[in-house]
């Protein structure tokens, strides 16, 4: 009778300490769950401050007939009050197919605003930024932007969409607003990348290399486009994580006079 007493207390024991330890498992990863939401809210608060605050859509795109003029942006951006907050930033991007719509920055590595927002503070979504390495004016022969595959579509959460879903038939055009001059770029391949493929080259001038790029760039496109660039033209990358960490999602578009 005493030995079935103690079996029971060292099994209520052992069930106690699981449920204890369940518990505290669950605690945890809500946890975690609480504080991945918080960092979501707090990053898409500060950024549809900013757009509040900077972004109108553009009345001079609206021609005489009703139509839009596929020559003027979407919108237009009040730099002067982005400049007063960050003087990082460079431009804004607006990507017609998807409506994203975000400031650009630059920071003096590829890390600062990887989990840094725009208005400098800790944040996992981080802000939209070109490569430490590129020109501040976009006049590269190649300019990098990196963005974060947020979960829920913020970011370049969606920017997949130009194959998932065919964006492109939506509108092949993306812009990069900036306080000198608006830049209009025609998507000419959208694919997944290896982390360390040619896909991330920086060129110093136009040339054989150059132009052997820009063929392989086009043949990568998961989905059939008609722009196709030449040896002088200069195209903007957009880049963003996959989910694993060996890949990257890229669209590459066409830098149009």
């Amino acid at each position: 009778m005493a030995k079935n007493k103690k079996k029971k207390k060292a099994s209520d024991y052992i069930l106690t300490l699981a449920l204890l330890a369940a518990i505290g498992v669950f605690a945890f990863a809500g946890w975690k769950l609480f504080g991945i939401y918080k960092d979501y809210k707090q990053a898409k608060d500060e950024y549809k401050h900013l757009e509040e605050m900077a972004v109108k859509p553009n009345e001079l795109r609206e021609n005489g007939d009703g139509s839009n003029s596929s020559d003027e942006p979407p919108i237009t951006v009040d730099f002067d009050a982005l400049l007063a907050e960050n003087q990082d930033v460079v431009g804004w991007l607006y990507v017609e197919a998807l409506g994203i719509s975000y400031p650009v920055v630059q920071g003096t590595d590829n890390d600062y605003y990887l989990h840094m927002t725009y208005q400098k503070t800790y944040n996992f979504a981080g802000a939209i930024f070109i490569d430490y390495e590129n020109k501040r004016d976009f006049s590269d022969l190649n300019t990098i932007v990196y963005g974060h595959n947020m979960k829920d579509g913020s970011m370049f959460g969606i920017l997949k969409k130009f194959v998932t879903e065919n964006a492109y038939a939506t509108s092949p055009y993306f812009w990069m607003l900036t306080p000198e001059k608006n830049y209009k770029y025609e998507i000419f391949s959208t694919y997944t990348a290896q982390i360390n493929s040619l896909t991330y080259t920086l060129f110093s001038k136009p040339g054989e290399e150059y132009t052997a790029y820009l063929k392989q760039m086009k043949a990568n496109s998961e989905i059939a486009t008609q722009a196709e660039p030449k040896k002088f033209d200069k195209i903007m990358t957009l880049s963003t994580c996959t989910g694993n960490s060996a890949t990257r999602f890229v669209v590459q578009g066409i830098q149009l006079d």
